[in-house]
């Protein structure tokens, strides 16, 4: 693995060996900084940016992004006055990430964070936890963020639905292929998606259950504020790609699943659930 040469990136960024090979491959392919940009995937990003833009502090907050990925959210994040930086073991996703404006990134992995205590205001984690299978992992991440956001600072945690994958071969009519709907209906009933290099079209991969990310907050020492189903039911309609194309009809779809984000019945039929606590103040000493 190489390291970034951008001189925006962190210095002596470390070589990383804890990140499985497999999603370090699968995004070594730089599909993601696309993914959110266009198509139905601006769903994604438009709702998440939504959300976030309610429940973060005022700007110029201190936001850590961890697995941020090439910088497709700390880059809004920073253009609206945010001090931004960016954590990822994946150095293409450096290299972009260190071209924008106002972002510093550097390399890291969400069990062990390159980070004080206490020193930031938000800790952002919207990709780290749906690639840690064992729980054991997922409440370490969210450890780390404890530790590394400021007592009553924000933690938002992003993880896929159960039966997103489910959901979106449906859409796209694979489910109909044989090999695809046993993997898929497998992963429906324990959450552990399979590698790419086992004929799946994603990588290493945990799909929870709604209930699943409260409790490992709870674990973690957090306490949780909220829930919000990100992409709603609109992801799985025929013509969302059109409709975020026209202005208009746009807002109307994001006011709708705006309308619908937290209502309990309907979190799980989101591709993406995000999760939001926050670090508890200290309590007061005994004597």
């Amino acid at each position: 693995m190489t390291s970034p040469t951008s001189s925006s990136a962190s210095r002596d960024i470390p070589q990383l060996s804890t990140v499985r090979d497999d999603i370090l491959a699968y995004y070594a392919l730089g599909k993601e900084d696309a993914r959110l940009r266009q198509g139905s995937g601006r769903l994604e990003l438009w709702r998440t940016r939504d959300v976030l833009r309610r429940l973060l502090p005022a700007a110029p907050a201190r936001v850590l992004d961890v697995g941020g990925g090439s910088g497709v959210h700390a880059e809004w994040l920073a253009r609206d006055g945010y001090r931004v930086e960016l954590v990822d073991p994946v150095p293409l996703h450096l290299e972009q990430a260190a071209r924008l404006p106002g972002v510093t990134a550097r390399a890291g992995d969400a069990r062990a964070l390159p980070a004080e205590d206490a020193a930031y205001d938000v800790v952002l984690l919207l990709g780290p936890l749906y690639h840690l299978p064992e729980r054991a992992d997922r409440i370490r991440a969210l450890a780390e963020a404890r530790r590394a956001v400021r007592p009553g600072g924000l933690v938002v945690a992003a993880t896929i639905n159960r039966y997103a994958a489910l959901h979106d071969l449906l859409r796209e009519e694979r489910y109909f292929d044989p090999a695809h709907r046993a993997r898929t209906d497998s992963v429906s009933e324990h959450g552990r998606h399979p590698s790419q290099d086992e004929g799946s079209l994603f990588t290493t991969a945990y799909l929870a259950r709604p209930d699943e990310p409260p409790a490992e907050f709870a674990e973690a020492g957090l306490t949780v504020g909220g829930q919000y189903g990100i992409e709603g039911v609109a992801w799985l309609m025929g013509g969302v790609e059109e409709w975020l194309d026209d202005p208009e009809r746009r807002e109307a779809v994001l006011a709708a699943t705006r309308r619908i984000e937290s209502e309990p019945a309907l979190l799980g039929a989101s591709g993406h659930l995000m999760t939001a606590g926050r670090r508890p103040w200290p309590g007061p000493v005994s004597p």
